[in-house]
């Protein structure tokens, strides 16, 4: 069976991890995760950024530092993992779902004035398959609502928009290094933080809600409790795990690229024969390759393709259900009919095999098995 997805190393995983130990200090904030704290600060030219357990726990932080209070409101696209909703839904903020466009799947930015209110705290675009949301657009209506930008930024990492890196135009960004993801150490994420107010609270919330960051920088004699926060620091054993992921960065993404053209080229003629659609991805867009997906005509399609992929030894799958027809969504008042094209695309989306070491026969494998299929 040719897996959807299969954890890659590059070769220092393990030596990296080895070191860890014998420094002695493998919890929070050793050496390697300061070493990937600089390596994504000085690539993507981000003021500050800070490790989390999980993509999870970076958007939950997002969720302190906005203070939210119960009646608030984020505006969150239907067509998103559920961690991007929970995180502010547990602060007490109801979030409003927005459907995305059928080209890029992402939050349709045309949709977003009509969804503020006096009560909308921030948007919470999601950047999916590492191809940017029209961001001028959205900072630009953000700006004027004087509402902020959280990047969900889990697929994006390294992608550009207008050749500026995602994760650098909210205020605040999330990443994700899950085990399905370009860079990763099994579980793990990252707050990247823009907007410079932010920086010190953010710290204090990483940490417990101590000032214990500025204690050991020699800021104050002694840290103490001093607001609200939570344990949301990854073992130094993930941070080195992951810095020797990062310093193949280049290698990596290369392979990563090689692979996403490989599928658009072997599939365009097939795809057209079918009435398939294949990702979009626009001009002023250099998109991360994080995954590859195929858009069937309908569900029965989509279905019956991914019968006939597993039975010639191919696994693929679906993506995310339409978070407002969700058991939470519809509580929340969510109703079919209130973001068709999420409905639709949910309904038709299937993910090909993708990582980092999908050898070149077995994409081929891949890519001749898919062509034998009649939708």
């Amino acid at each position: 069976m040719i897996r959807f997805n299969r954890p890659h190393m590059t070769g220092k995983e393990m030596q990296y991890m080895t070191e860890a130990v014998e420094r002695g200090k493998i919890s929070g904030d050793g050496v390697f995760t300061q070493k990937c704290h600089a390596f994504l600060q000085d690539t993507l030219g981000v003021k500050k950024v800070l490790l989390t357990t999980s993509c999870t726990d970076a958007l939950e932080m997002s969720a302190l530092l906005l203070n939210l209070q119960p009646g608030d409101e984020v505006i969150v696209p239907a067509f998103t993992f559920v961690s991007t909703v929970n995180a502010f839904l547990v602060r007490g903020a109801t979030p409003v779902f927005i459907d995305v466009r059928p080209d890029t799947l992402n939050l349709d930015e045309t949709l977003l004035e009509s969804k503020i209110t006096p009560r909308t705290r921030a948007v919470v675009p999601v950047h999916y398959g590492g191809v940017a949301c029209e961001m001028n657009a959205i900072v630009s209506i953000a700006n004027h609502h004087n509402i902020l930008v959280i990047e969900d930024n889990a697929h994006g990492l390294f992608a550009t928009y207008y050749g500026q890196y995602l994760g650098t135009f909210g205020a605040l960004a999330t990443q994700s290094f899950h085990e399905t993801k370009n860079f990763h150490c099994g579980e793990g994420g990252a707050l990247l933080i823009n907007a410079e107010r932010f920086i010190e609270r953010a710290e204090i919330i990483r940490e417990k809600g101590t000032d214990r960051s500025r204690f050991f920088r020699g800021q104050v004699d002694k840290y103490t409790w001093v607001d609200v926060g939570s344990s949301f620091l990854p073992s130094d054993l993930l941070a080195a795990f992951l810095f020797a992921q990062f310093e193949h960065k280049d290698q990596i993404q290369k392979r990563r690229h090689e692979i996403w053209s490989t599928y658009y080229t072997g599939l365009s003629d097939w795809a057209a024969a079918q009435d398939v659609q294949l990702p979009v991805v626009p001009a002023h867009c250099h998109h991360s390759a994080h995954l590859f997906y195929l858009l069937l005509p309908t569900l029965e399609s989509r279905d019956r393709f991914i019968s006939f992929l597993r039975d010639r030894g191919v696994q693929t799958v679906f993506h995310y259900l339409p978070l407002h027809l969700s058991k939470m969504g519809r509580q929340l008042g969510g109703q079919p009919g209130m973001c068709p094209v999420t409905e639709s695309v949910s309904d038709r989306l299937v993910r090909l095999p993708f990582y980092n070491d999908l050898t070149p026969s077995d994409q081929a494998r891949v890519i001749e098995a898919i062509q034998t299929f009649t939708v």
